[in-house]
């Protein structure tokens, strides 16, 4: 993957020292350094009491407030008399949720917690995280996104559209948290498979940064959603008097780069060298130009391109348990080219080059490549977008997948085309007539776009193949035996990836630490997970899986010479836990 972007920053890498570490952040009030049991000062711009205390969701606990911290913070008769624990609280909400039948009100109920009461939120979404994670990110987070405009009730991040060219840097003041450790930015062009939604796409920033906190631990303080409204090409959201964006087509070219290049420059002066920016849902060209772009100047992620390929590395890692043999004596074939395709099939190749001491450019060949014209070869070479020319081999065209499966034969196959329904029947039968165990990775979303459905991979191929997908399918039953898929979920890796790079203080993303958050990930699968068919660890274990992705992640900052933080800690696992924002209330003075 750094390989590609070099060729794009002609010749520069992340590991170039084009500046020194700058800016940074700290724990002000000492809040995450103090144990759970040490009083701490509710601070907001002053001290936090009576109304405006029940009205900051920092620091609300709603009854669960102590009789003491009642007298002390002038909230006799604010609230009832009854004093309520923190357990008791989780219990009645999680109740009132599960009551509700529809996905989207589920996400609405805790999009209005988060704006209440903050430590509720994040104890709900730790201690109940495989319930909730399908409600609070992938699939209902884009539904929540096409209907942003109608449930739209209070902002959560940032809204800088073209209005602000020119004073983003005044326009990032006026967030009321200073020491911002990691941005999530979208421009809305490419929300998950549903296309443009424009100024709509605001839900995934906060559902990353949601999970930025929960899974990963990174304060919530710390974290800011920003969306960058350049206009929407989408008629249907222009014609809608509730839409909340930008009425006017999308900038492109010059205007494009320029407010995106004020950004980038605005975040680095208003927040250091050290702020994670991490790019989400960009359209494909403007994700590799971006990636490329800042990649060597400015501590920048994209979820899209690395973090999913990081995730389906650590799932065909894990699947060579299953299947036998080294990554190296596989064959794999992608539908879809695009940043995610693309992205996931270097990291690929990049393993197989560490693990198989060959070049990069001998292993990209066991890769394959379907895109809307068909397979990816040579012959189309000069009509290719760049980030597809390492991709053409020599063949024959074949203009379609079932075409390239009978072909190629690979022995895994992965989807990331954003077309629903594109694993037909003989494209799953074709791969299990040559293959034992095909590996079948559906990968888009939401559930709509996925490329086939769990029951139609093990039906198709008698109950053999490995599955995984994008978004979450219920467990399956065939033939007396029950198959749980697993989900190639990038919340495994982007949580505990953005700890690693803020503990550590690290000044730039290298490709080794996305082999080594795969390989730690890969690493989780038990034999009692393999058993069930899964190649991916429960989500009930990703608080301990991140810590140990963070400390592997921290670990490779400090080999590079990319870290910032001295000297470096003794125990990287003990250190990461430590630094995990827990979600149990404190106690006020």
């Amino acid at each position: 993957m750094e390989s590609t972007m070099k060729d794009l920053r002609g010749g520069a890498t992340v590991l170039d020292p084009k500046s020194s570490a700058c800016g940074g952040v700290e724990d002000v009030y000492g809040e995450d350094c103090a144990t759970e049991d040490q009083l701490i000062t509710p601070w907001t711009f002053s001290v936090a009491s009576g109304y405006s205390l029940l009205r900051d969701p920092q620091h609300n606990k709603g009854l669960a407030f102590t009789e003491k911290e009642r007298d002390a913070h002038y909230l006799r008769s604010l609230l009832p008399p009854t004093v309520i624990s923190q357990q008791l609280q989780e219990k009645k909400l999680m109740k009132n949720i599960r009551e509700y039948q529809i996905p989207l009100q589920k996400y609405m109920a805790l999009m209005d917690l988060q704006e209440r009461n903050e430590r509720l939120f994040y104890k709900l979404l730790v201690d109940n995280v495989e319930e909730l994670l399908p409600i609070v990110y992938t699939p209902t987070v884009g539904e929540a996104c096409q209907k942003y405009g109608s449930i739209f009730r209070r902002p959560q991040g940032l809204y800088i559209s073209l209005k602000e060219k020119g004073k983003i840097l005044e326009v990032l003041k006026n967030w009321p948290r200073r020491s911002i450790q990691v941005i999530v930015v979208t421009d809305g062009e490419r929300i998950l498979g549903l296309g443009d939604l424009g100024c709509q796409g605001m839900g995934i920033p906060v559902g990353k940064l949601a999970l930025y906190t929960a899974l990963g631990g990174v304060r919530p303080s710390a974290c800011l959603p920003i969306t960058i409204d350049v206009g929407t090409n989408n008629e249907q959201l222009l014609q809608d008097e509730f839409y909340i964006g930008l009425r006017q087509r999308r900038a492109t070219g010059q205007e494009y780069a320029g407010i995106l290049h004020e950004f980038m420059t605005a975040v680095k002066q208003n927040y250091g060298e050290k702020v994670l920016v991490q790019f989400e849902d960009f359209a494909n060209h403007n994700a590799f130009d971006l990636l490329a772009k800042y990649g060597t100047s400015h501590l920048v992620f994209n979820d899209d391109i690395q973090g999913t390929a990081s995730v389906v590395l650590a799932g065909v890692i894990a699947a060579l348990k299953l299947l036998g043999g080294e990554l190296a004596d596989h064959t794999f074939l992608f539908l879809g080219a695009g940043e995610a395709g693309t992205g996931i099939a270097e990291l690929i190749a990049l393993e197989m080059s560490k693990r198989a001491k060959v070049p990069l450019e001998e292993t990209r060949k066991k890769i394959w490549l379907v895109d809307s014209k068909g397979l990816i070869v040579s012959s189309r070479k000069e009509s290719l977008q760049h980030f597809k020319k390492p991709w053409a081999h020599e063949h024959e065209p074949i203009k379609d997948l079932l075409g390239a499966v009978k072909a190629i034969k690979p022995t895994i196959l992965i989807g990331s085309s954003g077309v629903g329904r594109t694993f037909t029947k003989e494209v799953i039968e074709a791969m299990a007539s040559f293959s034992e165990k095909p590996v079948i990775m559906a990968l888009s979303n939401p559930t709509s776009q996925s490329e086939c459905t769990a029951e139609d991979a093990y039906n198709w191929s008698k109950g053999r193949a490995i599955f995984a997908s994008g978004s979450p399918f219920d467990p399956v039953e065939y033939e007396g035996k029950v198959f749980a898929p697993g989900q190639a979920n990038n919340a495994y890796i982007f949580p505990g990836l953005g700890l690693g790079l803020v503990i550590s203080g690290a000044i730039r993303v290298h490709d080794q630490m996305l082999l080594a958050a795969s390989e730690v990930l890969a690493g989780q699968v038990t034999e009692e997970n393999f058993k069930k068919g899964l190649i991916y660890p429960p989500f009930s274990n990703i608080r301990k899986i991140s810590a140990q992705i963070a400390a592997n992640v921290a670990a490779k900052a400090y080999d590079l010479g990319l870290a910032s933080h001295l000297p470096r800690p003794q125990d990287l696992v003990k250190y990461a836990e430590g630094c995990m924002y827990s979600p149990i209330y404190r106690n006020y003075r």
